[in-house]
């Protein structure tokens, strides 16, 4: 295998996937996991778009439907239906929550050059989760803030559902 060039601070990588025929993509340092779709426990009583919980190695991962956080149809279980981990800062600890989306594309490198300004409209999105677009191959990428997909709120559901769920944290 050949010796990649180093990463310059121009340089960021995105992990990019698919909701709903639109390409999204996230900072490669929030993803911890890529898996295939698997069971995931339902919660009462919790917002439409959090799925439940999902036992990740003994360990209780909140899971939530983008396509549904995005006020869209729920994503339709297929065998390209992925499960993205991710890691957030909470409280100044790590919390994982896994994110649903129809299929996962790769990793792509992009430069500064490749990445513009958000939109002021988010394209069925709602524009604060936007953080920049991207070019990838010829093809606009919505590149997500994956602090703002989340509120205060949203995060404190999660983390007490997760804690109380009897798997470790």
């Amino acid at each position: 295998m050949g010796k990649e060039s180093p990463v310059t601070y121009q340089d960021r990588q995105f992990l990019t996937f698919c909701i709903k025929g639109q390409v999204f993509g996230l900072d490669i340092q929030h993803v911890k996991e890529i898996m295939e779709y698997c069971a995931v426990t339902p919660v009462p009583l919790v917002p439409e778009y959090i799925m439940g919980l999902l036992n990740l190695r003994g360990k209780a991962v909140p899971v939530i439907d983008l396509s549904r956080r995005f006020e869209q149809e729920g994503t339709a279980v297929t065998r390209k239906t992925c499960i993205i981990v991710t890691e957030i800062q909470y409280s100044g600890l790590p919390f994982d929550i896994g994110l649903m989306v129809d299929s996962v594309n790769e990793v792509a490198r992009l430069t500064k050059d490749d990445i513009g300004s958000a939109p002021d409209f988010g394209g069925g999105v709602r524009a604060d989760f936007i953080r920049n677009v991207g070019q990838v191959a010829g093809t606009f990428v919505l590149l997500l803030d994956v602090v703002r997909l989340f509120d205060f709120a949203d995060i404190v559901t999660m983390r007490t559902i997760a804690l109380n769920s009897g798997a470790r944290e």
